[in-house]
């Protein structure tokens, strides 16, 4: 293993393709689609629960086709791939730019939420994965910078740039702008495959390759799902319903909206930590501590009414937000190789997406048959203690599993 900043020299140009992929990802990302959402809603005449349910289908919708699609990951070389989803993702913005009708709208928001939140990461994830062994978690860290960057300047970009020329204009603009400077980027950055020295080969020695129906056999694959997916799926609910809690709270929307760069802080830190520490402990060791910060955040926000709790909860969810994304994309050919990491991980983002869909929803429907909201948020943090103590059992069992791929290698 290197030092950070001569790892990120060396292989500048394989982590750059890696960091644009997840940054442009955030054009299917709900925050950066709910930017329209008004001006949609309005021009089509349609309801905040016509939006949502439509929103919602769509993202299923996306979420069922990603295993199909993500597979071609493991045949094809990362940059056509990369490309392909970059070019389907232009077409879909601009088709969302041209919706007129709900028929139209739905298409545009489910290619948006297959290409962008589906694929952009896929692709960069599984290049990641593929090309590094040794220092998999600092590039996995680095790449997933894009997610947290996305976050912080993506809506302001758009925000702007939709005062001057409408929801629409902005759209197409963006569109233009993947197509003609961000698709050639990455097929620049990309065309050249990363083959790791042989040292790396031989200190990340993979061992068994699994495929995919024997990860999907695997009890710890499920085991291990129950505790990942927790901060993307209990993030997106409470933000998802922030208008209807700063009501229950008595706080300012801008109170809560306004703090959310807490969040960015504290991501980009944990990234980088966990990087770092999946490198010389592997990813596990860090779901216990994510599973405790999340559970944290949402236990704070959950009892606690006074507005400090907003920043309690906007730093643990960004600590585990950070530590989700450079875990997401280093556990996975830690555990089952790289040999079919398209397929393994395609199954995986359309989980995530599937599960993110459906907790706003859930929690809605709880909503409405009188369930505390607050209550709600509390017991997902109790959720997360219980399982950040299933993921020792996790660690536990990867343990074992890395010393039988040691022995292996050393009798081969």
């Amino acid at each position: 293993m290197v030092a950070f900043p001569s790892f990120l020299r060396e292989n500048a140009r394989w982590l750059a393709g890696g960091f644009l992929l997840t940054l442009f990802s955030s054009y299917g990302q709900t925050f950066f689609i709910a930017l329209s959402s008004g001006g949609i809603r309005e021009e089509l005449g349609l309801s905040h629960g016509d939006f949502g349910w439509l929103y919602m289908w769509a993202t299923l919708a996306s979420a069922a086709a990603i295993p199909f699609a993500g597979r071609f990951a493991d045949t094809m070389r990362i940059e056509r791939y990369a490309v392909l989803v970059i070019a389907g993702l232009s077409a879909a913005m601009v088709t969302l730019s041209q919706a007129r009708d709900p028929v139209v709208l739905f298409i545009a928001l489910a290619c948006l939420r297959f290409f962008g939140q589906g694929l952009m990461s896929h692709a960069s994830m599984t290049a990641m994965g593929r090309w590094f062994t040794a220092n998999r978690g600092k590039a996995v860290s680095s790449a997933a910078m894009g997610h947290q960057l996305g976050e912080s300047v993506m809506p302001i970009s758009f925000v702007a740039l939709a005062a001057l020329v409408g929801w629409r204009g902005g759209w197409l603009i963006n569109a233009g702008f993947v197509l003609i400077f961000v698709l050639p980027a990455v097929w620049l950055l990309m065309r050249v495959p990363r083959e790791p020295n042989a040292a790396e080969k031989k200190s990340g020695a993979e061992g068994r390759q699994w495929s995919r129906g024997e990860v999907l056999r695997d009890p710890l694959f499920w085991l291990l799902l129950a505790g990942l997916m927790a901060p993307p799926v209990i993030g997106t609910t409470v933000f998802f319903h922030q208008v209807y809690l700063t009501e229950l709270r008595g706080w300012a929307l801008g109170q809560f909206a306004g703090s959310t760069p807490v969040i960015s802080v504290f991501a980009i830190a944990a990234t980088v930590v966990a990087g770092l520490v999946i490198d010389r402990f592997g990813s596990a060791v860090l779901l216990p501590v994510m599973l405790v910060c999340t559970a944290i955040a949402n236990l704070t926000i959950g009892l606690v009414a006074p507005a400090w709790s907003i920043l309690v909860y906007m730093a643990g969810m960004g600590a585990a937000f950070g530590i989700y994304a450079t875990a997401f994309g280093a556990i996975w050919p830690e555990l089952y190789g790289t040999r079919n990491l398209g397929a393994i991980k395609s199954v995986v983002t359309a989980l995530m997406v599937f599960s993110t869909a459906l907790g706003p929803g859930l929690s809605g429907w709880l909503i409405d048959r009188g369930v505390s909201y607050p209550a709600i948020i509390a017991a997902m943090g109790l959720y997360c203690i219980l399982a950040a103590v299933a993921m020792l059992a996790v660690i536990r069992i990867t343990r074992r599993r890395a010393a039988l791929r040691t022995e292996i290698a050393a009798a081969g």
